[in-house]
This record gives C-alpha cells, sequence and structure tokens, in this order.
C-alpha cells in the first residue's frame, strides 16, 4: 500500500524553545495512537492508515503521541531505548533471561504494562525509516504490548491496561486490539470483519477472534470504520448501535513529486526496472493471498489472450500457493500449446516488492489495474491508481462500489469469464481507458486529505468538545 510522503514528516516539536503562556488559546488535546502496524516490516493498507491518521491529527492542531509494542529494549539508558527501537535486536537477553521475563509477563499481565518514552534525539540516523514513520510529538513503547495483549486475552478473557503514559485526552487504536488505556475515551477502528463474513480467506481462530470483535465493542467509548459496507457488518453481524459507529472512510496522499513526475521519466523507471512496455501491462498490486482473489484473476487473464503481460507486485501471504496454483499448472499446459514456446511466466510477472517511488511508477505506467478482491473494508489500491490517472477493474462487492463510484468497471469477482471481458475491453478501447482516467481522477478527489480530516475533526469534536484547534 502506498503511504503519505517517504520524507521528513515525523515532527517533533522544536527542542529547547521556551515555553509561552497563551492565556486566549488553551494547550493542544493530545490524540494517542497505536503503533500496531506502523511496526510492520512490509506496509499494508492498516499501516498506511494509522500513518495517514497521525498527519491528520498534526494537521489538526492536536499533539500526537504514538504508542509502540516492539521487542525494543526497556533499558532505563535513553540512548540504548533510541537504539533498540530502530534494531530491537540491540540488548537483547540471553536465553535464561528471556525465559525468566516470559513467566514474569506470564505472571504479571493482569496488573497490566507500562511504557516508557522513547528519546529520538537524533543520535540514531534515522532517514532510511522516514517513510515509515507516522507524525509524532512523542513517541512510547511497551515491549511486546501487542502479542502479550492477545495472550493475555486468551488466557484471562480481559483487556490488558497499559500505563507510565503521560495520559492523552483519547486513545484511538487503529485495530481490534485486547488492550485499553484507563481513565481517557478509548475508540476503536474496525477496518472490516472479514474473518467472520470471508473465514475460509484467513487463517484466524474465529472463536477468538468473535470473542475479541465483542470485547472491543462491549468497551469501546466509539467504533471508527472506514466505509458504509463495514459498518453494516459490524451493526448487523454483532446488533451494535448503529450511532456508536463513525464511517471516516480514508484518504489517499502521494507526494507530488512522484505522482506529477513527467511521462518520460515514469516511462524510464518502469522499462528500466521492471522490463516492461510503458502502457503496456495490466497491473494487480497487494498481498497474496485468498481474500484479493489471485487465483481468478490469472485464469481470466488467461483466458482474455490480450497481448499485454499481466504483472503481480506483492509478497506471499497465507495460502499463497493456492492461489498461485494455476499458475504453474497453467505454464506446463501453455507450453504444450504453442510452437513458439512464448513462456506464460513472461506473460504473468511476479515482483515481491518495488521500493515506494517505483511503485508509484509502476502504477502509473500500467494500462489498468485489475484488482478483484473478493472482500475489503476500504480498498486502497482502487483510489490509489485512481488518484494516478490509471483505468481500474476491480470488484463489484463489500466496499469497492462506495470507493470506485462510476470511475471503475466493476465485475463479478467471483466469475473469472466477466473479469476476462474487461481486461479484453480495456486492453482495446482507449476511449474507454480516457473516460475512466478522468473520472477516476474526480472520484479519488472524493477522498482528499482535507475531506478526511473534516469527517475526522467532526468526530473528535463529538467526543471531545473542549477541544480547540488552531484556526
Amino acid at each position: 500500500m502506498l503511504l503519505r510522503g517517504d520524507e521528513g514528516g515525523a515532527g517533533a516539536a522544536l527542542q529547547g524553545a521556551p515555553a509561552v503562556s497563551t492565556p486566549s488559546r488553551p494547550p493542544r488535546r493530545t490524540v494517542m495512537i497505536d503503533g500496531y502496524n506502523l511496526a510492520l516490516e512490509a506496509g499494508t493498507g492498516v499501516a498506511t492508515y494509522a500513518r495517514n491518521l497521525s498527519f491528520a491529527c498534526g494537521d489538526l492542531g492536536y499533539r500526537t503521541e504514538i504508542l509502540y509494542g516492539t521487542r525494543a529494549s526497556p533499558s532505563a539508558d535513553p540512548l540504548l531505548r533510541e537504539i533498540s527501537f530502530f534494531d530491537p535486536n540491540a540488548g537483547s537477553p540471553s536465553l535464561m533471561l528471556e525465559i525468566a521475563r516470559r513467566l514474569k509477563q506470564l505472571c504479571t499481565s493482569p496488573l497490566g504494562v507500562r511504557a516508557k518514552e522513547v528519546p529520538l534525539t537524533g543520535r540514531v540516523i534515522t532517514r532510511s525509516f522516514q517513510s515509515r514513520l507516522p507524525h509524532y510529538d512523542r513517541i512510547w513503547n511497551a515491549p511486546e504490548l501487542f502479542s502479550r495483549s492477545y495472550w493475555h486475552f486468551h488466557a484471562y478473557r480481559h483487556f490488558m491496561s497499559v500505563g507510565g503514559v503521560a495520559r492523552p485526552d483519547l486513545m484511538h487504536w487503529t485495530y481490534p486490539l485486547p488492550i485499553r488505556l484507563p481513565g481517557v475515551p478509548n475508540i476503536y477502528t474496525l477496518h472490516d470483519l472479514v474473518p467472520l463474513r470471508l473465514p475460509f480467506t484467513t487463517l484466524d481462530n474465529k472463536k477468538f477472534y468473535k470473542r475479541m470483535i465483542q470485547g472491543v465493542l462491549s468497551r469501546a467509548d466509539h467504533i471508527v470504520t472506514v466505509s458504509e459496507a463495514s459498518k453494516r457488518d459490524i451493526v448487523e453481524l454483532f446488533d451494535y448501535p448503529e450511532e456508536k459507529v463513525t464511517n471516516t472512510y480514508q484518504a489517499v496522499s502521494i507526494p507530488a513529486k512522484y505522482a506529477d513526475k513527467p511521462d518520460d521519466l515514469v516511462r524510464e523507471e518502469v522499462e528500466g526496472a521492471f522490463g516492461l512496455t510503458y502502457k503496456g501491462y495490466f497491473l494487480f498490486f497487494g498481498a497474496v493471498e485468498p481474500k484479493k482473489n489471485i487465483a481468478r484473476l490469472i485464469e481470466a487473464y488467461l483466458a482474455s489472450q490480450v497481448d499485454e503481460p499481466l504483472v503481480l507486485l506483492g509478497k506471499t501471504a497465507w495460502k499463497a500457493g493456492e492461489e498461485l496454483r494455476f499458475l504453474n499448472e497453467g505454464s506446463n499446459r501453455y507450453l504444450e500449446q504453442l510452437d513458439n514456446l512464448t513462456f506464460v511466466r513472461d506473460r504473468v510477472r511476479r515482483f515481491d516488492y518495488a521500493p515506494f517511488p517505483l511503485l508509484v511508477s509502476l502504477i502509473r505506467g500500467a494500462k489498468a489495474l485489475v484488482f478483484p478482491s473478493l472482500y475489503e473494508g476500504f480498498g486502497l489500491p482502487v483510489l490509489e491508481a485512481m488518484s494516478l490517472g490509471t483505468p481500474v477493474i476491480s470488484a463489484n462487492t463489500a466496499s469497492i462500489p462506495e470507493v470506485a463510484g462510476d470511475a471503475a468497471l466493476l465485475v463479478d469477482p467471483y466469475d473469472p469469464r466477466a473479469i476476462a471481458d474487461a481486461i479484453k475491453t480495456l486492453s482495446t478501447d482507449a476511449e474507454l481507458r480516457a473516460t475512466l482516467a478522468g473520472r477516476g481522477r474526480a472520484q479519488a478527489a472524493l477522498f482528499s486529505e482535507t475531506r478526511y480530516r473534516d469527517r475526522l475533526a467532526a468526530l473528535y469534536d463529538r467526543l471531545l468538545p473542549e477541544t480547540v484547534r488552531p484556526a
């Protein structure tokens, strides 16, 4: 998933400036956001959501603090805490100390966990991490907070509490986590209920997951979600009060230096880095896992017999072998049918990873994005492609129609023939591609950062009516 920028932005307040009393403007209210997905090595849609949320909070004038739960050393040495935040292996204990620590965690988790501030003073060079760091005024870390919370909930069936932090005015959990910050309003974002709606597509323990979601719903001061489809699922599956759920949607934001890069430079990058022809391939990007419907996509693409290759960009996840099985078997059958030995692997090309700037160019250089996901809580790839002027083929299920509007070709994701026909249509119809490109940019504008901030501000103002933000 695309992130908001890859430069600067981890905006801590200026150091060393004297405090100035301003009687006419009360102190900024503080919003704390969890770093559950922000700490993942590979970007995800939820990581993008959390990062964009942090920037929106900063833009709205809130003091923004991030609570991580990495394995970073809980050392009393501030420098070591800063070092281990970026390298959790720094200062790792011996095996015996590790066992003792685990036993202590098991015994003490009912008492909660304590976080310590991570003093990011600039002594560690962090430029390589800028694309993943959120906006922040302060960062905290409670070692292994999130993994411990799951074990705690499994064993005790109640939520873990966190202490040691300066109390914010609002705690915003960006994922359903069995944790609560005492003494403040706690709101939780539920992006979707895929493990319950499409249980065969995930590896979750469904009984545990359902119990945890029920725990979140019973303890939350408010629930946030990202589409009307997800809101309906929450309300209907759990008979939850509709007034306690707010849909803020999401925002798309790609830096202008990548989004507006000259076409000739995009062409050079696509051809040089990937060996592809500019506007001469179809693209899918995202994790290779059952929800994304890769098996039917490959089947449909091969059946379409278009000349342009299909590019799959994304790491393999759970059940990826099943999704890619047809590609391997199809290769053998295809070779037997073609005298000139045009390999299927030359038509379906896989890449595990692309750096952010190249990913933007890869999207811009595609003839179309093909994203026939079975279920999406929001569907960021669709919005990101539309914002870059790339035509989109996607699914007519779940949240995608809300996001895409009339700016994409929407098909039944369970029907490979429908997907194949859409691919054939966009392969040859230049006028339709141009129409969808124009509509896509207009549709993406409905999900701008400004609109997202407005929706977020309205939510926070209801929960914190005394909030004062800069005019």
